[in-house]
């Protein structure tokens, strides 16, 4: 690793996270920055052979500064680049795949407008590895080096991505007809906003439309899968069979049957396996991967099936790492993350939205009568401030308590205890029997930690 010192301009958290970069604009994201690491990249980039890169973006004003910027990195290492505008993080993966480029979208999720991110995609469309973010971080610490004009590298735009997306997503869809279905969609003023409404129109649904009216500033302002009252109400208030909200980049969701009740990831999975013989796809699903925080109701569930079941870290990254080692192409995590690897290279939405559809047609669309004979074990989940969470989950007191109230439970419930990847929280989760019971001993917990640290 290279013994330079880091720059003035580099934030004090400049390398690569869980998912990419992500960070506030005024300090991690600023534009100097970001140059830099458009020219660390496309350096690194050209040594894999690499010479083209396609940028897509969220609705966040600072998408503008951050392109423009990561744009100049690039083409001052001899990089082509093919802009896209706004494209959810998995169209912005297809594209890469089907133009054989590598990939990147400025994007921070289900954050608020304030901050912006980066992830990578390689021309395989799928993110970067461990392996190729280090290499970046360590040439983003070398002095620039610049190459001859005439190999500098050019930039132009992709007029038609969106369509071209657009037509992915409906071929997924096997002339699925959605006509009869009053559908309430939430696009969190985000990357889906110009997408998602034509896929859905295009499959002849009656459609009601919740943030599609980006502003630069109003992603995930109480809406989008995070904030899922606005749709509920909508829901509701329309009569609709159902609501789909996405988060800002369009890579997870939540569902709202048509009582209002919230559906979360592990409903979708549910969902997805239980009516798999009312997919025309009819895929088997040999495996299924889920995370650390997935409901104990749904392992159960796949073992009754014969169908073997993972568990991961939290994160859609290491979700489709174990898919990819295993062959399997169903995973995903209660937060909306849905991996669909028959079809796509990531946790994609809208592809999941299809297919969730598809599966329910022959219940008239009716997705609590898949669910009805599915009961989660109620959860409740405590998360707060904690100085080094790493090493009061290994504190020998601490696990002496937790062993105490998993021994209460037995084969009725589980605790997990974790730190926060981007914060320093401490995350105690139980499940139990009952709501009652499962907010007490997370709260028994969670009072002990407390005063044992």
């Amino acid at each position: 690793m290279s013994s330079k010192k880091r720059p003035d301009y580099f934030p004090l958290d400049w390398r690569f996270g869980t998912d990419g970069i992500r960070g506030a604009i005024e300090s991690k994201m600023n534009p100097l920055f970001m140059v830099k690491l458009g020219w660390a990249a496309g350096k690194i980039l050209r040594e894999e052979g690499v010479e083209s890169i396609l940028i897509g973006k969220d609705t966040r004003i600072s998408g503008y500064m951050i392109e423009s910027a990561l744009e100049s990195g690039f083409i001052s290492a001899g990089v082509n680049v093919t802009l896209v505008g706004p494209m959810p993080t998995p169209g912005v993966a297809y594209l890469a795949k089907s133009t054989n480029q590598a990939g990147l979208v400025i994007t921070a999720s289900h954050n608020r407008f304030s901050d912006n991110g980066i992830k990578f995609f390689t021309k395989d469309g799928f993110k970067f590895d461990y392996g190729l973010e280090k290499k970046i971080e360590d040439f983003l610490l070398e002095n620039n080096s610049f190459i001859n004009s005439v190999e500098l590298g050019k930039a132009s735009r992709l007029e038609d991505a969106q369509q071209m997306y657009i037509d992915f997503c409906l071929a997924a869809s096997s002339n699925l007809d959605l006509s009869g279905l009053t559908l309430v969609i939430d696009c969190a003023n985000g990357a889906n906003y110009s997408v998602a409404p034509v896929v859905f129109k295009e499959l002849g649904c009656n459609l009601i439309e919740i943030g599609t009216s980006p502003d630069g500033i109003n992603i995930n302002d109480d809406c989008g899968s995070t904030n899922p009252e606005k749709i509920q109400k909508e829901v509701i208030s329309n009569g609709a069979d159902l609501g789909i909200a996405f988060d800002g980049d369009g890579d997870r969701l939540v569902l709202v049957d048509r009582h209002g009740k919230i559906l979360d990831g592990d409903d979708l999975l549910y969902t997805l396996i239980s009516t798999n013989g009312s997919d025309p796809d009819k895929k088997s699903y040999q495996g299924i991967v889920g995370t650390l925080m997935t409901n104990k109701s749904l392992e159960l569930f796949l073992e009754r099936e014969g169908i073997e079941f993972l568990r991961t870290d939290v994160g859609d990254k290491y979700v489709l790492r174990a898919l990819r080692e295993r062959s399997w192409i169903l995973g995903g995590e209660p937060s909306g993350h849905i991996i669909c690897l028959d079809h796509t290279t990531t946790g994609d939405a809208l592809i999941a939205s299809v297919k969730v559809l598809k599966s329910l047609k022959s219940l008239d669309f009716d997705i609590s009568k898949a669910l009805e004979n599915f009961t989660k074990l109620p959860q409740e989940l405590i998360s707060f401030e904690v100085n080094n969470p790493h090493k009061i989950i290994m504190n020998s007191e601490v696990r002496s308590e937790v062993s105490k109230v998993e021994k209460k439970l037995g084969n009725k419930g589980r605790v997990l205890i974790r730190p926060s990847g981007t914060e320093d929280l401490l995350r105690v989760m139980v499940e139990a029997s009952t709501k009652e019971l499962a907010e007490g001993l997370a709260k028994e917990i969670s009072d002990f930690i407390r005063r044992a640290v």
